[in-house]
């Protein structure tokens, strides 16, 4: 199993995670539930779990972007298990996000060069909106990155997703709009983002 960082020590070992991701509540109940976050690394067999969380989220957030061919089409490019495996031999690191026990998100990040770090993917399910699980996953990236003497942080997000609202409140900029010929005719119509760190 790999390496596991919990939620309730690393805030206080970067100084910097807000404490929204200690933990978070939820009121208007008879009782008090608290969800504590953590995060594992992964390895070549964690793929199955990817793929399932990949599952649960990729489609759904693509559907009102994409036509169900193109989504096919890049769940086979991206995410097949053979994609998925060669991403991690090539550098690529993949974390998966916990709410207590249960795998709720995932995402892979990679040091492109010395001072520039690429955030491949970031998801988290329907039911993990509003509580944070976001917010922890990039932060524990962006202090993974820091850490590895990265000075920026970039990303690609489609040009009609929302996402791109939440990444600017994190400090993310855009730098380029473009279009990225992914074969088969298809294309990703992205902003490309970047994060001064």
């Amino acid at each position: 199993m790999g390496k596991r960082i919990t939620s309730y020590f690393q805030p206080y070992l970067s100084k910097v995670l807000p404490w929204q991701n200690l933990f978070s509540l939820y009121l208007g109940q008879t009782e008090t539930q608290i969800t504590v976050h953590t995060i594992r690394h992964t390895t070549t067999a964690d793929i199955p779990l990817i793929r399932e969380l990949t599952f649960k989220v990729w489609p759904q957030t693509y559907r009102n972007m994409l036509s169900s061919e193109q989504i096919d089409y890049m769940l086979e490019m991206m995410y097949s298990p053979s994609s998925l495996e060669k991403q991690m031999q090539d550098g690529c690191s993949f974390i998966v996000v916990y709410d207590n026990e249960e795998p709720v998100g995932f995402a892979s990040y990679q040091l492109i060069d010395s001072n520039m770090a690429k955030l491949h993917k970031i998801y988290v399910l329907p039911s993990q909106q509003g509580k944070g699980t976001g917010n922890f996953m990039l932060d524990y990236i962006i202090q993974q990155v820091k850490s590895q003497g990265g000075a920026s942080l970039q990303l690609q997000v489609n040009r009609n997703n929302t996402a791109k609202v939440f990444y600017e409140k994190k400090g993310f900029t855009v730098i380029q709009e473009a279009d990225f010929d992914i074969g088969n005719g298809y294309y990703m119509n992205d902003f490309v983002m970047e994060k001064k760190l």
